[in-house]
């Protein structure tokens, strides 16, 4: 078993909404959370920090939906200015990790719904979750 984890916070940002998964206090378990409206980066990187300190979460994990080849294409550009201003506002650690395929995965038996951007960060962050459990 790898290090003892804390409350993780995990963003899955869209162009109109970003969804924000949580973890349990042990790190083992992600349950979707919420949607933000997107309106500008400042004010999404302080959205997501104000949840983060609700959540008392020690880490940020944002999805990056990288292409088919595994390369940064525009959302993935996108997701990294949103790192650069969660980390300009904040001392939290935030991390990427590849979200390819967490919106497919949420829908999976489901129809489009309000949550889906909040399930699809779930995906990730249990993704996540999964890996550092092995590690």
């Amino acid at each position: 078993m790898g290090l003892s984890m804390t409350c993780v916070l995990a963003i899955d940002p869209g162009e109109a909404r970003i969804g924000v998964a949580v973890s349990d206090a042990s790190g083992t378990v992600a349950r979707p959370l919420t949607v933000v409206r997107h309106t500008s980066r400042p004010s999404d990187a302080r959205a997501i920090l104000d949840l983060a300190r609700e959540h008392q979460a020690e880490a940020i994990v944002v999805g990056l939906a990288l292409d088919t080849e595994g390369d940064v294409g525009p959302q993935a550009r996108r997701a990294l200015r949103l790192v650069d201003a969660l980390r300009e506002l904040s001392p939290i650690s935030v991390t990427t990790w590849d979200e390819s395929g967490s919106t497919q995965a949420a829908m999976r038996g489901r129809s489009r719904d309000a949550m889906l951007d909040a399930r699809a960060a779930a995906v990730v962050l249990q993704d996540y979750l999964d890996a550092q459990a092995h590690s």
